[in-house]
């Protein structure tokens, strides 16, 4: 099926570009959501028509994505979640938490725009790119930990997915093995 997108669209072409795609993606994804128009002469005449609004609707769109990306640039979030003592967490960090935290925060980003191959399943600190535009993208920085106080020890670059590093190293002298056992004795019970 060949289009004439109507937006930038990644991997695939420029705004007035005619490109061949499969026909699910054209049918499904680019024309239900106004992303491209099947390329016919009639849809080539009204495009052209309408370049000029679509090209200032894209400027218009593109700056102010570029001014959100101006206040969220490097910045560093807190998502604090249980884990295991290993650092696994139970459960995972998505997408949606991901949207969630940053609307709280007073910035406007969809779902959509968090771009996260697979969900986040570890504490620790995870760059992650927000593609708040097709032209515009930024990164910011996730800083999943178990409590607020872990957070701002892994921000100042401790790892904490050993019990030594959470608990520290003199929390539990008792649970140490060598404090069971006396090194000296010959592995006899005393019998009798």
């Amino acid at each position: 099926m060949d289009v004439i997108l109507l937006e930038r669209i990644a991997r695939l072409g420029q705004m007035g570009d005619i490109v061949k795609v499969k026909d699910g993606f054209g049918r499904n994804f680019l024309l239900p959501k106004g992303k491209a128009l099947r390329a016919n002469e009639a849809n080539k005449k009204k495009f052209e028509g309408q370049r000029a609004q679509l090209e200032a609707r894209n400027l218009e769109r593109k700056s102010e994505a570029q001014q959100v990306a101006d206040q969220l640039d490097g910045k560093s979030f807190v998502i604090v979640r249980s884990a295991g003592e290993t650092g696994q967490l139970y459960g995972s960090v998505s997408t949606r938490d991901i949207a969630d935290l940053l609307i709280a925060e007073g910035f406007t980003v969809a779902r959509n725009q968090v771009e996260l191959n697979q969900p986040i399943k570890n504490i620790g600190l995870t760059n992650v790119a927000i593609a708040l535009h097709a032209e515009v993208e930024v990164t910011i920085t996730l800083n999943i930990a178990r409590t607020a106080d872990e957070a701002e020890r892994q921000s100042k670059g401790e790892t904490l997915t050993t019990a030594e590093a959470i608990y520290g190293d003199d929390i539990n002298e008792n649970a140490r093995p060598d404090s069971f056992f006396d090194p000296n004795e010959d592995g006899e019970g005393d019998e009798g």
